[in-house]
């Protein structure tokens, strides 16, 4: 099955691949630290929830940076952007390795966050420009696969390494992807063509406002945070609700990083064949899932399988939600594309934050899923309140020419 999600090598360009390098450094570093929770808020004597607040910071990070620095690099060749982002983040990951305390971690944290949304934003941009038109999707969801095998590689090594050197050993592993990352990109990344004739970015803010361009945009944040209310607090709910030891979380992320392989692919189908359903549909299941993985969480075999459920779920939902901005903000594709990977990680941020308010104020740790369920439901509803305006717009064009054809 999963063969044949993916494109033939042959029509598949090396750059393509070469983001996908870039993707899997971010993605590690994003991810990774949800495997050590437990390790930092030990060695740095603060809370579980404090911990997971340098995952809201992050995600912040990547929020109010994304649309700053794609601004600023918006007439820098794009090729020359992402490999100076890509400096940035492995600095980030060095200063995170060398991190004396928990607010020099928080701040390395957010430095590295500035390169993810703009690498994310200007990259998909960057992918989409190397295939055939009725490809987009799925080169959207070849170059986020690089995420997904973060979380099936990078998260459980990152977690293995944790637990026995210490969590700045993952640190300073993460630095290393970074700089292979950069060589890979500098070396096979084309130059765009179209760089020599940038947007302005007053014409970049006026495709942002149209209505379903902000609507894309909420999508994502709702549709996220729900991921992430449970994916934060992924190593304390398996191993305090479920009742699996600490050496259990790496082999079972490992599942879970398979079901965001084989989702974030499906959904690039998905949403090449038909956008909007696409959408809709990958929403419904990732709702369906958090709902019932409440009740999974209290057997280990079916936890672990709705662990892996979850990922297919979470990130099916990846490609629909950045193609429907992208074709929706037609004239500023890389601040919009910037933007939803800003929106993606505020999602991030404030399940991350939801995450740690039902934890410490109630109703507790078990009860993480169903909560998160419901703020996937907002989600899909601002999706379906989309898809009534675009048949509206339809409509409306169809009685146009129509009665232009009458007259």
């Amino acid at each position: 099955m999963l063969a044949s999600l993916v494109p033939s090598k042959s029509r598949t360009p090396l750059g393509l691949y070469a983001l996908t390098a870039g993707a899997f450094g971010i993605g590690t570093t994003e991810f990774v630290i949800m495997g050590l929770l437990l390790q930092v808020a030990a060695d740095l004597h603060v809370s579980i929830a404090a911990a997971g607040l340098l995952i809201s910071g992050y995600a912040l990070g990547v929020f109010v940076g994304a649309p700053l620095l794609t601004a600023a690099t918006g007439r820098m060749p794009r090729k020359a952007v992402l490999v100076a982002l890509m400096v940035v983040f492995t600095i980030g990951n060095l200063a995170c390795a060398l991190a004396p305390n928990y607010t020099a971690l928080m701040i390395a944290r957010v430095v590295t966050s500035l390169a993810h949304g703009t690498f994310f934003g200007v990259g998909a941009v960057v992918a989409t420009g190397l295939v055939a038109p009725d490809r987009k999707a799925s080169a959207i969801s070849i170059m986020f696969t690089g995420l997904t095998v973060a979380t099936l590689l990078g998260v459980p090594a990152g977690a293995w390494l944790g637990l026995h050197f210490g969590w700045r050993a993952t640190f300073w592993a993460v630095t290393a992807i970074g700089v292979v990352a950069t060589v890979v990109i500098a070396t096979l990344v084309p130059a765009d063509k179209h760089d020599a004739a940038p947007i302005a970015f007053r014409e970049e803010l006026k495709a942002i406002a149209r209505p379903q361009v902000l609507l894309g945009l909420l999508m994502t944040v709702l549709g996220f945070a729900g991921v992430f209310t449970v994916f934060t607090y992924i190593q304390p709910i398996l191993t305090q609700v479920t009742g699996f030891p600490d050496s259990a979380v790496s082999p079972i992320l490992l599942v879970f990083g398979v079901g965001m392989i084989v989702g974030n692919l499906l959904g690039g189908r998905l949403a090449d064949h038909r956008l909007m359903p696409a959408l809709i549909a990958t929403l419904i299941a990732l709702v369906l899932v958090l709902g019932l993985m409440t009740f999974a969480l209290h057997s280990k075999l079916a936890a672990v399988i709705f662990v892996g459920l979850f990922g297919v779920a979470g990130f099916a939902t990846v490609p629909p939600l950045q193609l429907w901005v992208l074709q929706k903000a037609e004239g500023g594709q890389s601040l919009a594309s910037s933007l939803n990977i800003g929106a993606f990680n505020l999602g991030n941020a404030l399940g991350a934050w939801l995450g740690g308010v039902v934890i410490v104020h109630g109703p507790g740790l078990g009860a993480v899923t169903w909560i998160a369920a419901l703020v996937t439901v907002s989600g899909l509803a601002v999706a379906l309140w989309s898809l009534r305006l675009e048949s509206s717009r339809r409509r409306d064009i169809e009685l146009s020419a129509g009665a232009t054809e009458c007259a």
